[in-house]
C-alpha cells in the first residue's frame, strides 16, 4: 500500500475558537480517532494534496510531536464557495481491528463488446469493504474479458479475498457495455433492409403463382 507521509503539529486549543485560530494561521484543523486516544492536529493543505486530489486509495502516515500514526482519510470538509479545505477526519489503523473503507475498482481484460463497437460505461467506481488493516489493498479487480454488448458486471463479480466482506449490494451493476446510437441505427437499418428484401421476395413468389 502506498502511503503519504505528513508532518503535522499538535493543536492544544480545540473547539470553535481554536479551530478559527488554526485557519487564520493558514493551517487545516484535523483530528485522528479510532485508536487509544483522540489526537487534534493541524497541517498545511499542501502537505495533504497527494492524499486528497487522487482517485487512488492511499494510507496516511501522520507524525505529530514525534509519534507517527498510520491512518486513512475518513472525511473532509471543503468551503462551499472557495473549495478551501476546512477540516479533515482521519481513522487510525489498529492491528486486527476491522474497518470499513471505500476501495476503487480497476477492470481487467478487454471486453468483446468493446471490440465490436460497444462503449464501456462504468457505473460504480468504489465499493465499501470491511476488513482489517493488514488486508487492505489499493484497488479491487473485476474481469470484463467476457463482457458482450448489453451485458453487465455486478458487485458480486469483483475479486475479493476471504478476509474481506463486501458491504455494497451485490446486485448493483459496476459496468455495462452499451450499444452506441450509431451502431443501433445501423443495426435497425440493416434489419429494415432485410425485412424489405424478404417482403419483396415473398411478393414476387406470390405473383409468380
Amino acid at each position: 500500500m502506498e502511503s503519504v507521509v505528513i508532518s503535522a503539529n499538535a493543536r492544544p486549543v480545540t473547539g470553535k475558537k481554536g479551530t478559527k485560530a488554526t485557519r487564520r494561521e493558514g493551517l487545516v484543523p484535523c483530528v485522528i480517532y479510532g485508536g487509544k486516544k483522540v489526537i487534534h492536529l493541524s497541517g498545511r493543505a499542501l502537505d495533504f494534496r497527494d492524499l486528497i486530489y487522487t482517485p487512488a486509495f492511499k494510507l496516511a502516515e501522520i507524525t505529530v510531536d514525534g509519534t507517527t500514526y498510520k491512518c486513512i482519510l475518513k472525511d473532509i470538509t471543503f468551503h462551499p464557495v472557495t473549495d478551501e479545505i476546512m477540516h479533515m477526519d482521519f481513522l487510525e489503523l489498529v492491528d486486527g481491528k476491522p474497518l470499513k473503507v471505500m476501495i476503487p475498482i480497476r477492470f481487467e481484460g478487454v471486453a468483446p463488446g468493446v471490440k465490436t463497437g460497444g462503449r464501456l460505461n462504468q457505473k460504480v467506481r468504489r465499493v465499501k469493504i470491511k476488513t482489517t488493516p493488514d488486508n487492505l489493498v489499493p484497488e479491487l479487480l473485476v474481469d470484463i474479458s467476457e463482457l458482450k454488448l448489453n451485458e453487465s458486471v455486478r458487485v458480486r463479480d469483483i475479486q475479493v479475498t476471504d478476509k474481506m466482506e463486501v458491504m455494497t449490494s451485490m446486485s448493483i451493476p459496476v459496468a455495462t457495455i452499451e450499444t452506441p446510437r450509431a451502431l443501433r441505427s445501423a443495426a435497425a437499418s440493416e434489419d429494415a433492409a432485410e425485412e424489405g428484401a424478404e417482403t419483396a421476395e415473398a411478393g414476387a413468389e406470390a405473383a409468380a403463382e
